[in-house]
């Protein structure tokens, strides 16, 4: 919304992850660990992203407790996307975290193609969530804190979306190195 906090938020977000990894290793397994950032996040990282994050992964962990299989990852976000719309109530449209995260999980159903690859699959929606992000400059804000703003001084892409498409870029990042 242009005052800084959700940069502040995701800024006190990566600091307790960051003393988390320093202070133990993180579970191994997909679901222990989401669930175990979920926890993270709901804790240290405050206001509604906090909570939605924390939403999301509790949800996204559910699909990955048999494995983490590639399609059981597509149909991990679209288990934590249902799960923001469903207790946020907003929808892609919003100008939210939303629009980057439903951009990227169409880009992640590749992943129940055979043969798919990793890599170049999260990078196709690495990609998708940074052009869903840059697409809600001109949105109308439907839900969250800009949907109180007037629309005339929201010139900036959404915060929330552009944050997630940079954890997704961290995330593809962290694997291929």
């Amino acid at each position: 919304a242009g005052d800084g906090d959700c940069g502040h938020t995701h800024a006190r977000a990566a600091r307790a992850i960051q003393e988390w990894v320093r202070a133990r290793p993180p579970p191994a397994a997909p679901a222990p660990l989401l669930s175990a950032l979920a926890d993270l996040l709901l804790e240290k990282m405050g206001g509604s992203s906090g909570v939605l994050y924390g939403l999301f992964l509790t949800a996204a962990a559910r699909p990955l407790l048999s494995g983490g299989d590639l399609p059981a990852w597509a149909d991990a976000m679209d288990a934590g996307i249902e799960a923001m719309r469903r207790y946020g109530g907003a929808a892609p449209g919003d100008r939210t975290m939303l629009d980057s995260l439903s951009a990227a999980a169409q880009a992640l159903h590749a992943l129940r193609t055979p043969g798919a690859e990793l890599l170049p699959v999260l990078a196709s929606a690495v990609q998708s969530a940074e052009a869903a992000a840059e697409a809600t400059r001109t949105m109308e804000a439907g839900a969250g804190r800009a949907s109180y703003i007037s629309s005339a001084q929201l010139l900036q892409p959404d915060p929330g979306a552009v944050a997630v498409a940079a954890v997704l870029g961290a995330v593809l990042e962290g694997l291929r190195s």
